[in-house]
């Protein structure tokens, strides 16, 4: 008896192994094609350890709009063809709304309660529609846009002050927008700790979050069992993540609720948000963590897309000049560019298009997973496959954009429609650029952020000659490194690094105008945003 149990027990082995050899890594018979599998790891090998976008749109060039990925065990489907992306994430979007397993954002960090990386459950759809309400086109219109008014000017003459740092004052611009909406609470100086705190935040939440920055636990869970110094402290990094994300976001709930016992409720997110909690049922957990993610999603990327659009001018003056001619032709000396000029400014509004597409704040979006098999062209993408979609391989299609890699605002002639009326539309032609993401989870923050681009990038080019800065031994201009590869940080947003530039208002009259609405700002939209000290 023990001879023929250990014999089974081999044949078992050996049926297991054999098994693992020739199913595990490798591509379904059904699946679109991709690159050559090895055994158990599949496609893992050939994956670059930075910048991986860059590798998904060489492989499209060569294995199409769509194609599969075997990493380990499990499936990924890289999607760079408009047609499919519109077919798969919006007409479908009622099965790829899910988000692959992540142990780290899902669980170590977030704790579950992070509306980016929630799954399409009843949770994350109320909380989604609840952020939603506060940040849809008639809110910008009738009550976000005093704020984004008042802020872009103070970023106006925050540069007027200290040109040298033009990137914190986008950074503090983005960020005090929403802190107001969401908590009531202005950032008025990018030296506050609050400002450090959270910027510094945003660094270690990108890197941690970019593709292949931890080990791939979620591939092989074995991998959790190993002691985690021999895989980088990933549990440790990831629990530094959680703990200064929660502290940070806990500390501003904490301030509007001192705040409503001592003056009562402000509009703000938080305060109703708070004020519906008996009714919605979320937990003060759920509370904090989606007031501080759309804090965190209105202030990075909004100033990420502004700092490329600054690399852009200073490297193509061409540009500048043409947008100025256009908004000189509209605007006088006597007052600065505002939202209802929208119509007024196409050249301009191409250019906040092409400041999305020429460097996108986020290459790969952020995954999506089937929760049941699609078929797609007569290839089988099953359920559970992680989607990636390919944003930097769309945006430098060379069919669609001549000249990808050229910063060039004539690619959107006569395309002066907001880019959530391109992402609605029916004809998957249509859409401008993929910067707000897909179906159900296009971002809720598209009409605030589309207006804090404008609000910006008008304001800046009304106001400034922008030109590269001068090296002080050569006395030759400093060139920005625009190269994806070098120039710009790593992480799951791609920003520009710091760079030098000279920045010098074109007009005394300008000036004047810049300090006269920064003072009308500070005595009548700044007030009502200064019931709460920030710390």
């Amino acid at each position: 008896m023990a001879l023929y149990v250990s014999q089974a027990s081999a044949a078992l082995a050996v049926a297991i192994v054999l098994y693992v050899l020739l199913f595990v890594g490798r591509r379904g018979r059904n699946f679109p094609d991709g690159p050559p599998t090895l055994p158990i790891i599949g496609n893992l090998h050939q994956l670059p350890k930075h910048k991986v976008y860059l590798q998904f749109t060489e492989w499209a060039k060569q294995y199409g709009g769509m194609y599969t990925l075997k990493l380990g065990p499990t499936t990924a489907v890289v999607l760079s063809d408009r047609r499919i992306v519109k077919q798969v994430l919006d007409k479908r979007s009622a099965i790829s709304s899910e988000r692959p397993a992540n142990e780290i954002s899902q669980h170590i960090i977030t704790e579950g309660d992070h509306l980016l990386w929630m799954n399409n459950t009843p949770a994350w759809r109320l909380m989604r529609k609840l952020i939603h309400q506060d940040l849809t086109e008639k809110m910008c219109e009738n009550d976000h846009h005093k704020i984004q008014q008042a802020e872009s000017v103070q970023m106006l003459h925050d540069m007027l002050e200290s040109p040298d740092d033009w990137m914190s004052h986008l950074k503090r611009f983005s960020n005090s927008v929403i802190t107001s909406i969401v908590y009531g609470i202005r950032s008025p100086s990018i030296d506050s700790t609050y400002i450090t705190r959270l910027n510094e935040l945003l660094e270690k939440w990108a890197r941690i979050n970019e593709f292949g920055a931890t080990p791939p636990v979620d591939i092989f869970p074995f991998l959790k069992l190993i002691p985690e110094r021999f895989l980088g402290n990933w549990v440790t990094r990831a629990t530094v993540v959680h703990d200064e994300m929660h502290s940070l976001y806990n500390k501003l709930r904490e301030t509007v609720e001192k705040r409503r016992e001592a003056v009562g409720p402000m509009s703000t997110v938080v305060d109703r948000l708070l004020d519906q909690q008996e009714k919605t049922g979320l937990t003060t957990h759920q509370i904090t963590l989606l007031s501080g993610v759309t804090t965190k999603g209105g202030s990075d990327t909004s100033a990420s897309v502004l700092s490329s659009f600054m690399q852009a001018m200073v490297t193509n003056p061409h540009v500048v000049q043409k947008a100025q001619a256009e908004i000189d032709a509209v605007i006088g000396d006597d007052r600065v560019p505002n939202w209802s000029d929208y119509g007024d400014l196409p050249y301009v509004a191409a250019i906040v298009k092409e400041s999305h597409r020429w460097r996108p704040v986020a290459p790969l979006s952020v995954p999506h997973a089937l929760s049941e098999d699609e078929w797609v062209d007569g290839k089988l993408i099953p359920k559970g496959a992680t989607i990636f979609l390919n944003v930097w391989g769309l945006h430098h299609d060379e069919a669609k954009f001549p000249n990808h890699d050229t910063f060039d605002p004539d690619h959107y002639k006569g395309r002066t429609l907001l880019a959530s009326e391109y992402a609605n539309s029916a004809d998957y032609e249509n859409r401008d650029h993929y910067g707000y993401g897909n179906g159900r989870r296009l971002c809720p923050g598209i009409h605030l952020a589309d207006r804090n681009l404008f609000h910006a990038i008008s304001k800046i080019l009304w106001a400034f000659n922008i030109e590269k800065a001068t090296d002080s031994k050569t006395g030759k201009p400093i060139e920005p490194d625009t190269s994806m590869v070098t120039g710009y940080r790593e992480g799951l947003t791609a920003c520009v690094h710091e760079f030098p530039i000279k920045l010098t208002v074109r007009s005394q009259a300008k000036k004047q105008t810049i300090i006269k609405e920064h003072d009308d700002a500070k005595a009548n939209v700044f007030p009502e945003y200064e019931k709460t000290a920030i710390f």
